[in-house]
């Protein structure tokens, strides 16, 4: 099954697929012991000092691969949000600033995880989470596309894509990007993403789901194995077709489609050459 057959499939009906992954043993316990316990916690010291609340939480933010960084995470939450010169606002990654407005101890102080919105926020997020990971031991593209349905349309500049690596991975991929220019210092990398990206096509549904479409065409094409039967010379083409549907357009996201036909058709020459 292609990345973009998945994608959809999964993509479609959503609430269906995040209620199956909620019901999972481990979500579910992990989930019912937050919702006892977070009213426990009165501050950010609190939350830190419990490792499986903090795990949660910082899972469901997609922060679970800096758990090491309790330091900085306390740090983060006892400045808040409302200054601009805060870490969570300097820091330029838009999952640690959602993890500091909705832990806002520096606003809310003791009630902060009082508020059943915060609980269902938190949980819903998890849940997600744990839906894409499932997804990623089968294809992690799918798992790609899924993070980028859910957090793109929430970006407000090139370096939260820059510190979400996830995110820059399916921006690297559709754009035909060098995973190696990662080494090239940040300014750098800025400049170039934002000369091909408009960031503000991904608050535009359709817009979006053609970004998300050629990502996973370009994706099958770069890992695929023309000599396995699973291996279809029309998938790409087709997914990039549909993501020009999608948008309405030709040039949607400001990419040259006949470029990512053209690799499309190279791909296919190698197969039968």
């Amino acid at each position: 099954m292609s990345t973009i057959s998945t994608y959809l499939q999964i993509s479609k009906d959503l609430s269906k697929w995040q209620a199956i992954t909620a019901k999972k043993p481990e979500v579910s316990l992990a989930t019912k012991y937050f919702q006892n316990n977070i009213g426990k916690v009165k501050s950010a010291d609190d939350l830190i000092k419990n490792p499986r609340l903090f795990n949660y939480a910082m899972t469901a933010f997609g922060l679970g691969d800096r758990l090491y960084a309790k330091g900085l995470m306390k740090k983060v939450l006892q400045e808040g949000v409302s200054s601009n010169a805060s870490l969570a606002n300097k820091l330029n990654n838009s999952n640690i600033l959602d993890f500091a407005k909705a832990f806002n101890f520096a606003k809310d102080g003791q009630s902060t995880t009082q508020s059943s919105t915060l609980v269902s926020t938190v949980v819903n997020r998890y849940t997600e989470n744990a839906l894409e990971a499932d997804q990623a031991k089968n294809n992690p593209g799918v798992e790609l596309a899924l993070h980028f349905k859910q957090v793109a349309p929430n970006i407000k500049s090139v370096y939260s894509i820059l510190a979400d690596s996830k995110l820059l991975k399916v921006v690297q991929t559709t754009l035909g990007i060098s995973p190696l220019t990662s080494a090239q210092p940040v300014d750098t990398q800025y400049r170039l993403l934002k000369a091909k990206l408009n960031i503000s096509d991904f608050q535009n549904p359709k817009k979006l789901d053609a970004f998300i479409s050629r990502f996973t065409a370009m994706y099958d094409m770069n890992n695929s194995d023309p000599t396995s039967g699973s291996y279809s010379v029309a998938s790409a083409p087709n997914a990039i077709l549909m993501g020009a549907a999608m948008a309405g357009t030709d040039g949607a996201t400001g990419i040259d489609q006949s470029l990512l036909l053209q690799a499309a058709s190279q791909r296919t020459s190698s197969f039968y050459a």
